[in-house]
């Protein structure tokens, strides 16, 4: 008799939940950004520079989350998480000092963003197999969500309450729901009695059976491919983390009219939702490896059609089809990993990669920049990013997943 209600389900929902108020949360600190600069006239090197340590911890901490949630599991690790962002930001509200900034920012909140992704779908793969692209794409339309909805939130909050209130009351919330969200949290069905996917354990079955054939991580580490996801997703975060900073200042120089100029940005955070959830229905029928190599044909199209734009319409054709890509990348990452390597260490090798990405996620921005200082125009940048894109491609396309349980160098 099948199960009328897998507990799966729980596990996306409350993914879906965690991933919006986290990356919503992120997204608000261009909102308050002018406010701390009013109230205390730091430069905007000052203010920028706790962001970037928040996302550096973000990085070095998906590493270690993600391996002890290989061991531990989700719950523990989501709940301490979920207090440090909510706390950070409650915190916040009584800001006084730099060094006060980038403490419970820098450390404290960006302690909080560490495990968004790396803990939130490296436990959906574990319960999902036939539906674990579609799954992660659900979750990962949390994230749209979250930077559609918070940001207005918190200018709204703001314009009431101040910026000081505003910090408080969305520190409470996001620590209500995360630590809330946290307690659903199962590292696998097995405990449960069940396999990925709903199916029911049969008495006489072995219940390792559910588990896929895994690589430790130390052996994983040893293969061509788990350096060449690295490559490429070290290419994506250059790639897209550049886009999301920069092509608001491009428009701009195009001669959009502001509010048109962040209407692209927005298109680029709606098309995004779409792309995650198509990603993940398609990767679950052609598998991750092609699935990322669609995504990146779809980038690399974007870019060079962005060597040309010079009018609105343009632009905004590119947010289209970038947006799409954007999305996807996000939702075909983390099945692509259990596609290779298992789920027996997939948190370690997933927060591993999400470190490299952080990486090219923090060069990407500021060479593009440096870029445009010494030259005048994103002109040679864009062409920087295609060839970056093209790397991600061509890493990808020549892996091959293992055969016959190889783990060497292939």
């Amino acid at each position: 008799m099948k199960t009328r209600y897998f507990y799966g389900y729980n596990i996306v929902s409350a993914s879906f939940i965690i991933q919006a108020i986290s990356i919503g949360a992120i997204f608000t600190y261009g909102v308050f950004f002018k406010e701390m600069q009013q109230a205390f006239g730091w430069s905007r090197t000052l203010i920028s520079g706790a962001s970037s340590l928040a996302f550096f911890v973000m990085g070095t901490g998906a590493i270690i989350t993600g391996t002890l949630n290989d061991k531990i599991g989700p719950r523990i690790i989501l709940t301490i998480s979920g207090i440090s962002l909510g706390l950070g930001y409650m915190i916040m509200s009584q800001l006084q000092t730099p060094w006060q900034l980038y403490l419970v920012y820098g450390l404290f909140v960006g302690i909080g963003f560490s495990t968004h992704d790396v803990i939130t779908l490296s436990t959906i793969v574990r319960w999902f197999v036939k539906y674990r692209g579609r799954m992660s794409g659900i979750a990962k339309v949390g994230t749209g969500a979250g930077q559609f909805l918070v940001p207005l939130i918190a200018t709204m909050l703001i314009s009431n309450f101040g910026w000081r209130h505003a910090y408080l009351i969305i520190g409470g919330v996001a620590l209500i729901f995360l630590v809330v969200c946290a307690q659903v949290m199962k590292r696998d069905p097995q405990k449960m009695g069940l396999l990925p996917d709903g199916k029911k354990v049969n008495r006489l079955q072995n219940i390792s059976v559910a588990e896929e054939n895994n690589l430790s991580f130390k052996k994983a580490v040893q293969t061509i491919q788990f350096w060449g996801i690295c490559i490429s997703e070290f290419a994506i975060f250059f790639c897209l983390f550049t886009i999301i900073i920069h092509i608001v200042p491009h428009a701009l120089d195009q001669g959009l009219k502001p509010a048109i100029a962040a209407s692209v940005l927005s298109t680029i955070g709606g098309i995004s939702m779409l792309g995650r959830i198509v990603m993940g229905y398609i990767n679950d029928r052609i598998g991750g490896k092609h699935s990322l190599m669609t995504c990146f044909i779809i980038l690399i199209s974007s870019f060079i059609w962005l060597q040309w734009t010079n009018t609105a319409w343009m632009l905004f054709v590119f947010a289209v089809v970038y947006g799409f890509a954007h999305g996807g990348f996000f939702t075909v990452m983390s099945p692509m990993i259990a596609e290779f390597f298992g789920t027996g260490s997939h948190g370690q090798l997933f927060g591993f990669v999400l470190f490299f990405g952080t990486i090219g996620g923090t060069i990407g921005p500021v060479l593009t920049g440096y870029i445009f200082d010494i030259s005048g125009s994103y002109q040679v940048a864009f062409i920087f990013l295609t060839a970056f894109a093209t790397m991600g491609f061509i890493s990808i396309m020549l892996l091959h997943p293992f055969k016959n349980g190889s783990q060497h160098f292939s």
